[in-house]
């Protein structure tokens, strides 16, 4: 596993950096966030990927000209299955960046995705670097938020993976919330749904500027198609926790 406190001294930096050279050029609504977190599985778009994910990220957003504007990047650790021999640990960096605008009818947000994988495509046995750029659209029915959006990948073939998320929150007491939310994925080139995933958390917030939260999650497993990369998921329970903290 990786060394972590150097990798969130280092997005703390960074943070820190962003939001001084922001401020010294006019904008002073830089809004950071930095957070570190476990999950007991790794499940990405209803693929299990691994055990132990490990997380720690960064957050940067403001307003600009009438938009909003955000990027991030996120690094997780975690073993995967089927390594040879046994397991083996893998990990991964994710770069985005994104510009939305508020229509009054909806919200419309484009964006752009870069993952990395230090290992490589060989040796995660699964991919290799890829790119994604995608288009999404949200907004609030009957109380609850919705979002559909579509993503085009850059270099290799996603199968045009479009993904509807709803989700709702609900205040328990002053500092607590709770979450839920399902989302479902569906790929439009093979016109083929692949996963239903749900899930249920709590938000504690342990201060004004940081947030405890813990989630339970199951992915359920559409897809049927012999030897398709969604062919051989499973039905999934998982969880996990993080916190994060606000500048």
């Amino acid at each position: 596993m990786q060394n972590y406190c150097k990798t969130i001294g280092a997005l703390a930096a960074a943070t820190a950096l962003a939001a001084g050279n922001a401020s010294a050029l006019g904008y002073e609504d830089i809004d950071a966030e930095i957070h570190v977190g476990y999950n007991t599985k790794y499940l990405f778009r209803g693929i299990e990927l691994g055990d132990d994910l490990i997380t720690t990220g960064v957050d940067v957003g403001t307003s600009l000209g009438g938009f909003d504007v955000s990027a991030g990047a996120w690094y997780g650790s975690w073993n995967a299955n089927g390594g040879a021999p046994g397991t083996v640990d893998l990990d991964e960096l994710d770069l985005y960046a994104e510009i939305s605008k508020d229509l009054g009818f909806a919200s419309v947000a484009v964006g752009y995705i870069y993952y990395h994988f230090p290992q490589g495509g060989q040796n995660n046995g699964f991919v290799d670097d890829a790119q994604e750029a995608y288009v999404s659209v949200s907004k609030e029915i009957f109380g609850i938020d919705a979002s559909l959006s579509y993503f085009w990948d850059i270099e290799t073939d996603n199968d045009g993976y479009s993904q509807l998320s709803l989700s709702k929150s609900f205040d328990l007491m002053e500092y607590v919330t709770l979450n839920v939310g399902a989302d479902t994925g569906y790929l439009v080139e093979q016109g083929d749904f692949v996963q239903i995933t749900g899930t249920v958390g709590i938000d504690i917030e342990a201060s004004e500027n940081a947030t405890i939260s813990y989630y339970v999650a199951h992915t359920w497993a559409l897809s049927e198609a012999d030897g398709a990369l969604y062919g051989g998921q499973e039905n999934e329970f998982f969880g996990g926790a993080s916190i994060s903290v606000s500048f």
